[in-house]
């Protein structure tokens, strides 16, 4: 990651949302912006925990091992959202990794200056706990789909989640340019499997895809799909 001179704009990102305008002056002064590149990691899984990284225009992948050569992206997080939190525990080793799918900008704060701002700031310790609970909430929901969701379900649910979080670019496709390879570790599925089921998606068609867009054309059947568990 490349320094960025542009400063954010102190409103938007979790941690700005969430604290007290006298605290602002301390944010401004503590903060620091990155420029990442697509495909550059923000931190890997493993690495000492340092800090907590907020996304200003990035959209970027949370992700971890599964297997000897496989990963699971258990996220996706875009303008506002918090990375790096899984590290506030006991463990100083990110238990994650994060990468950018979309080049932008990140900020950072180093870990003390974060838990300062949590004791200083009650609404940021509450919103921060509320959205760690929905967090374990929809892992537990997701850990329950890859166990009993048909592959295909999974596709689907993917695809609707994805629609909901990034919205439709100008094409009324969904706005993210994900490689298939994301997509199948986004569903926990290989790419193969993938492939075909999007064939089948394509060819009833539930979907339309043109190179890394991908249209959907019939949300009432992905939605049945998702309603599938074995």
């Amino acid at each position: 990651m490349s320094k960025d001179n542009n400063k954010c704009d102190l409103k938007s990102c979790f941690l700005c949302k969430f604290c007290l305008n006298d605290w602002m002056p301390a944010i401004a002064s503590q903060k620091k912006s990155y420029w990442v590149k697509k495909g550059e990691a923000i931190f890997k899984e493993g690495d000492p925990v340092t800090g907590i990284y907020f996304v200003y225009t990035a959209s970027v992948k949370v992700h971890k091992r599964w297997g000897k050569e496989k990963e699971l992206i258990l996220r996706f997080a875009t303008s506002g959202d918090i990375l790096g939190h899984m590290g506030l525990g006991a463990d100083n080793y990110y238990p994650v990794s994060a990468t950018a799918v979309e080049a932008g900008v990140v900020c950072y704060v180093d870990m003390d200056f974060f838990k300062s701002s949590l004791n200083v700031n009650p609404s940021l310790a509450y919103n921060l706990i509320t959205f760690l609970t929905d967090e374990l909430k929809e892992s537990e929901h997701r850990m329950r789909n890859l166990a009993h969701m048909p592959v295909k379900g999974r596709v689907a649910q993917a695809l609707i989640t994805l629609r909901k979080q990034f919205g439709l670019n100008e094409k009324g496709a969904i706005n993210i340019e994900l490689s298939r390879q994301d997509l199948a570790s986004f569903t926990g599925t290989a790419y193969e499997t993938l492939f075909r089921v999007l064939i089948d998606l394509t060819e009833d068609k539930t979907i339309s895809i043109s190179g890394k867009d991908i249209v959907i054309l019939n949300e009432q059947k992905l939605l049945a799909l998702t309603a599938e568990i074995v």
